[in-house]
């Protein structure tokens, strides 16, 4: 996948998608791309969608993907996948954490959880890669790492050097916090 390339980052609120974002945005801007950005938090507070919308390339006139275009869904929860799907352009990828969340539905017994969306994603999209990231993100010593997994399973497949990573990570990370990130980006960095 080339360096230009629309990312739809979906999640659910408290899952460091916004956050993940911005160090997509620095790792693309140090390489000298042009990057625009758009957040959408649905009730982000209490467990909610966010969505962002990252565009990057020599040009970008636009921040919002539209329908049918987005080059990857970096997916922190898999109903979120599911939910953003048409978001997603023919031959597109789909990076996606297994983790469920129950959204508040669920929660209060209105709904069910829908099943097998890991079986349905793949049957749509011949390039799904799904990855444990919140168990790498507890083997890396802090669960709420799993941003910074999906983000090592995202940079294998860019075409941007591990080093521009790293030194975003440390850039935008706290220092006291830093190593565990470190060691969860190179979990799903090695993820295969």
């Amino acid at each position: 996948m080339n360096k230009g390339s629309d990312i739809l980052l979906v999640g659910v609120g408290g899952q460091g998608t916004i956050l993940a974002s911005r160090i997509l945005a620095h790792v693309a801007q140090d390489n000298n791309l042009e990057v625009k950005i758009s957040e959408v938090h649905g009730m982000a507070q209490r467990g909610g969608s966010v969505v962002t919308h990252l565009r990057m390339g020599d040009k970008v006139y636009s921040p919002l993907i539209q329908k049918g275009q987005a080059d990857v869904i970096l997916a922190f929860e898999q109903l979120e996948a599911w939910r953003w799907l048409g978001y997603l352009r023919e031959g597109g990828m789909a990076v996606v954490n297994t983790q469920v969340i129950s959204p508040v539905p669920v929660i209060s017994g209105y709904q069910e959880y829908p099943d097998n969306i890991i079986n349905r994603l793949k049957k749509n999209v011949d390039k799904t890669l799904e990855v444990d990231a919140l168990k790498l993100a507890e083997q890396a010593g802090n669960e709420k790492t799993v941003n910074v997994v999906l983000l090592g399973v995202l940079a294998r497949q860019l075409e941007f050097e591990k080093n521009y990573w790293v030194r975003a990570l440390e850039s935008i990370i706290p220092e006291k916090i830093i190593e565990p990130n470190k060691e969860a980006f190179m979990l799903g960095y090695n993820h295969t």
